[in-house]
């Protein structure tokens, strides 16, 4: 019997339900619910998982959790520039999903110059955290050791881990990429230019994204980052006519409106077609609108609860999570010439 059919027959899920479903005991669910030693690594993962597919919440796991805090970092030059409304979404779904699942959750700008595992130790012991969510901050190797060490669960939010160590949640960059770059090519356009940046794992996952898109419907793809050249040389450099192309992917909305703005200040709206990714408040904002990619940000957030929850109830399996994105029409993107 389903989840959503024993609750319509007027009764709560039991742990007497999810043994008949696994044919084990209800002494063994109940242990593996609680954690307890003897229970081997993949009956309890089996309990636990099948328990959240039911919607089943134990007693004694729902009091644990409410004895538990999480403590959020986020990069304040993330929080308050350009990328505040991106991280703004996030942090409001982190807090309504902790608020429903009645997790305590503390969020913490932090300065990302003075950024180091001491001040993250540091703030994680005075806060009594049991769980810890990174925002925006890629995982250093002794950050990752000491939370090992430690036993704390770790979710990276809007970043991943190539090296698999720890779960993460982030858009759909590598696939997103890819469609935002085959709106170009469906417009007719075979000369395209990504413009990105090199620092973060999953800003190089919209790169590879692009490459891979433009390689499959031969069309020539130069891609430029901006430790080469800044978003505004690369602009001025643009609209001077350095770069023989008609299309542009930028790697966010933000460099996406710069560039927009700039070439239309040279009179030469239309010129190019242009996509952005990631939907900011600002897209709506240019003129013309900004054809871009939507990412769910407040699902980020929630997703990133739920697996810091998972792991707080014992599933320490490493997940990588990626949601959807959605192309979002503007007036960017013209037909080739």
């Amino acid at each position: 019997m389903r989840g959503d059919e024993i609750v319509k027959r007027g009764r709560r899920l039991n742990q007497a339900d999810i043994a008949d479903r696994l044919g084990i005991s209800v002494s063994t669910v109940s242990r593996a619910l609680a954690n307890e030693a003897g229970i081997s690594p993949a009956v309890r993962q089996d309990v636990q998982e099948l328990a959240r597919t039911l919607g089943y919440r134990s007693k004694r796991v729902g009091s644990t959790l409410a004895n538990r805090r999480a403590l959020a970092f986020v990069p304040l030059g993330s929080a308050t520039s350009g990328l505040s409304g991106f991280y703004f979404g996030i942090v409001e779904g982190m807090r309504t999903a902790a608020l429903h699942a009645g997790l305590a959750l503390d969020v913490r700008l932090i300065n990302e110059a003075s950024l180091s595992v001491e001040a993250i130790k540091k703030d994680v012991a005075e806060n009594g955290a049991t769980g810890l969510l990174l925002a925006g901050i890629d995982a250093a190797d002794e950050l990752v050791a000491w939370c090992a060490a430690e036993d704390l669960p770790v979710v990276l939010v809007n970043g991943s881990d190539p090296q698999m160590r720890l779960s993460s949640v982030s858009p759909a960059n590598f696939y997103g990429a890819q469609a935002a770059t085959r709106r170009l090519l469906e417009a007719g356009h075979r000369k395209l230019l990504h413009f990105t940046q090199e620092l973060r794992p999953t800003i190089a996952q919209r790169r590879r994204g692009f490459e891979s898109a433009a390689k499959a419907a031969g069309a020539e793809a130069i891609v430029l980052n901006n430790l080469e050249v800044s978003a505004a040389e690369f602009a001025a450099r643009l609209v001077g006519g350095a770069y023989d192309v008609t299309g542009l992917f930028l790697w966010n909305d933000i460099v996406a409106v710069q560039v927009l703005e700039a070439i239309n200040r040279a009179g030469q709206t239309g010129r190019y077609s242009i996509v952005g990714f990631d939907d900011l408040p600002i897209a709506s904002l240019a003129t013309p609108r900004l054809s871009t990619m939507h990412v769910d940000r407040e699902a980020i957030g929630e997703a990133a609860i739920r697996l810091l929850r998972q792991q707080m109830e014992g599933d320490r399996a490493v997940q990588q999570l990626e949601l959807g994105v959605r192309a979002v029409d503007g007036g960017t993107i013209q037909r080739a010439k």
